[in-house]
Formats: C-alpha cells, structure tokens, sequence
C-alpha cells in the first residue's frame, strides 16, 4: 500500500496499513457519540450525525471524548464497523490506545498518524476521495491504466 502518490507524511500513533473514502470531518466522541454496533455518528450536535465510520480513513482534527473512546473504538474495530484508518491534524493517545488495544487483543490494524497543519490540511482536502494510509504516509491510489 502507499504505492500513489504521496500526500502527508506524520507521526504515527498506531501502526497498520488501511484505505477507504476520506471521511472529512469535525472531532467526534466515540464514548456516547458512536454507536459500537454499527459505527454510526450518534451525537446528536455533530453534523455528521447518522452517518457511518465504517471502512472509512476518518479525517478529523483532532479526537474528542473521555478516555473510554479508546474501548469504543476498539470494539468497533472487533466488530467490523470500524474506521480502516484515522489521520488527526494532533496527537491522539485515547485513540491510539483504542487501535493498539484492537491490534494486541483482536489482531485488527487501523493505523492513526498525526499530521502538522500543512499536511493535515492536503489530506483534509480531499473529501470523499480513496485514501490509503502506511504507517505514517497518506497516500492517493495510483494511477489506474
């Protein structure tokens, strides 16, 4: 994975590779703000509300939420509607902690990196386009011929 061309490179948090459609948006908790089951948006004051995580490189500036996120995450990764990967425009350690904890219990990847605004801002740019995240490179697909 990573083979396109390179958009950000950061700081990983969690290690992994995963791809999906760049889900851009504002920091959501998972603790009470998604649902496990089904990895839908359940704050009711998010804009996203009703939409799902799932297979998605969530695109956020930063995480939001008390320290049982990293649980929630965790079981939505066990249970298949979780994000494939996450970037943040900050440092995460909830989030990190969740990943990892799927990782080392689950033997589930979703990378987390951290990107400088510069680089989170190219990233955030690109909105519903395919991702893939290496460790800490973002990346577009290449190229189909």
């Amino acid at each position: 994975m990573a083979s396109g061309p390179e958009l950000a490179r950061g700081h990983g948090l969690a290690p992994g590779r995963g791809a999906g459609e760049a889900f851009v948006t504002e920091p959501v908790s998972f603790w009470g703000g998604v649902r496990a089951e089904d990895g839908t948006i359940i704050d009711v004051h998010h804009p996203a509300r009703g939409r799902s995580i799932a297979g998605a490189v969530l695109v956020m500036p930063a995480g939001r939420g008390s320290s049982s996120a990293s649980a929630v995450l965790a079981e939505t990764l066990r249970l298949g509607v979780g994000p494939a990967a996450i970037v943040l425009g900050a440092p995460d350690v909830i989030l990190a902690a969740g990943a990892l904890a799927a990782a080392e219990l689950y033997g589930i990847a979703c990378p987390i990196v951290a990107l400088d605004a510069a680089g989170y801002d190219a990233v955030a740019a690109r909105a519903g386009d395919r991702l893939e995240v290496d460790g800490a490179v973002v990346s577009t697909p290449p190229p189909t011929r």
